[in-house]
């Protein structure tokens, strides 16, 4: 118990010295400052696998699967690597409705934290239920790799991200009943009062919202893929909350970029097909840890190659 506390206390900690020290002052989040950030968290999280090696190595944490320590390693750095790639989605989705609601570039990070709050809790919640799942139902796994494989066939015929309109969505309209919508905003404030008098959610508060919701979504897809690769509590939440913290730089970093990256989407299908297919055979064929890791680091691998060339070529 004492190590989750810790590690609550340390997400607390990183995100009160982004708000309240590294952005305090509401500014565009350039490409320079987006990238020195996304290459910091990248290098915390496979730092933190330095960490998760040690407390296997104690009995500081509970372990449920007796994992040996190089082994619990690799399963996070894996499962990392899993949310990370699957969250590229998230991102294409995160640029369209900021577009949609034309939330300012300057507070744009603003909105991502409490976002990130947001997903932490939603989070928890949901890998608590999907491996007290796995673990009182072994059948489930079954269930979770056909919807992966599922949505990995979805993925390869559809191309839902383009035709998502925000303001056409439930969330959109379900708000709009519970409380007054206005267009106008007031710097980074997402209530105000209204030439009504009345109290009246911004353009901010609304795309928080429905960013809230999608990465809800999102998560439906991203825990079960996790879940393949362990259902150990602790490496599950904490991979999963390393992603999620490393999402906004990334989203910074990447946003004027999409167009480039293209081919990615197919190292997304590869993934969840390859996890799926991993749950459902599971009895049958044992892949190895590192068989698993190398894998997903392959297919994105690929995917960013094979993205940066043909972007080159298209531009010549």
């Amino acid at each position: 118990m004492i190590v989750w506390i810790l590690f609550f206390v340390l997400i607390v900690a990183i995100l009160a010295l982004d708000l309240g020290v590294f952005n305090k002052n509401p500014h565009i989040i350039s490409t320079k400052e987006a990238s020195k950030w996304t290459l910091i968290w990248v290098t915390l999280s496979f730092l933190f696998s330095g960490v998760i090696y040690w407390l296997y190595t104690t009995d500081f944490i509970d372990n449920p699967d007796h994992l040996k320590p190089m082994a619990a390693s690799m399963k996070f750095i894996t499962g990392y690597l899993i949310e990370l790639s699957l969250s590229v989605d998230n991102i294409f989705v995160i640029a369209i409705i900021f577009a949609s609601f034309k939330i300012p570039q300057k507070y744009q990070h603003r909105v991502l934290f409490w976002g990130i709050l947001g997903a932490v809790f939603f989070r928890g919640i949901m890998i608590f239920f999907g491996v007290l799942l796995i673990n009182k139902f072994t059948w489930t796994t079954y269930v979770f790799g056909a919807f992966l494989l599922f949505t990995a066939i979805k993925m390869l015929f559809s191309k839902e991200d383009e035709d998502f309109h925000p303001k056409d969505s439930f969330v959109y309209k379900a708000l709009g009943k519970i409380i007054p919508i206005t267009s106008e905003t007031d710097k980074e404030k997402f209530f105000i009062i209204n030439h009504k008098g009345t109290r009246a959610a911004t353009p901010l508060f609304v795309a928080l919202i429905v960013i809230e919701v999608m990465d809800v979504l999102f998560a439906v897809d991203s825990v079960p893929a996790i879940l393949a690769i362990t259902s150990d509590p602790f490496l599950v939440f904490s991979s999963n909350i390393f992603a999620i913290l490393g999402l906004r730089s990334m989203y910074f970093f990447l946003a004027n970029m999409l167009q480039k990256f293209g081919y990615l989407e197919y190292s997304l299908i590869a993934i969840l097909s390859f996890v799926g297919l991993k749950m459902l055979l599971h009895d049958y064929i044992e892949i190895p840890e590192w068989g698993s890791l190398a894998f997903i680091a392959l297919s994105l691998s690929v995917g960013i190659i094979v993205s940066l060339k043909f972007s080159t070529d298209t531009s010549k």
